[in-house]
């Protein structure tokens, strides 16, 4: 067998089907039925048309978007808690991040994210605050404790 011998069975592509051609199937109209905008050539509308209301790209804003979940909700990195603990037998909770600068003051919840190439040598005590297998998993391993 060669390269340029090669060829695709007899059945596999099917050739297209000629439409318009006299009376017989796919003649006459085509399969486009009779009259209207959508029979006519070229007379499909233009992508994003609604049929005359406001298309979607036209109401939503040009610019960007501040969700407002993202004004109340934090993520954290377990390496920057780690950095900020001074001490193994202070409680992280919300208060404490508010208090070492890692959360805005109007945040009612966070989750702890395991960032890559992160250590735990630290004894952390977790509390109330949401936390990712990844970094529960570090957590438990040195030892710390996760109360929900």
């Amino acid at each position: 067998m060669m390269l340029n011998t090669i060829k695709s069975s007899s059945n596999a592509r099917k050739s297209a089907l000629r439409v318009g051609r006299g009376m017989a199937k796919k003649g006459k109209t085509c399969g486009r039925g009779h009259k209207g905008q959508k029979s006519r050539s070229g007379g499909m509308p233009k992508p994003g048309f609604e049929g005359g209301q406001m298309p979607l790209h036209r109401r939503l804003p040009k610019f960007g978007f501040t969700s407002q979940v993202s004004l109340t909700h934090a993520e954290l990195r377990l390496s920057e808690i780690v950095a900020k603990v001074d001490d193994e037998k202070s409680i992280i909770d919300l208060n404490f991040l508010k208090m070492k600068n890692l959360v805005r003051s109007n945040t009612k919840s966070v989750k702890i994210f395991m960032s890559p190439r992160c250590e735990c040598p630290k004894k952390l005590h977790i509390k109330g605050i949401n936390i990712s297998k990844g970094a529960l998993k570090l957590v438990q391993d040195s030892k710390g404790s996760v109360e929900s």
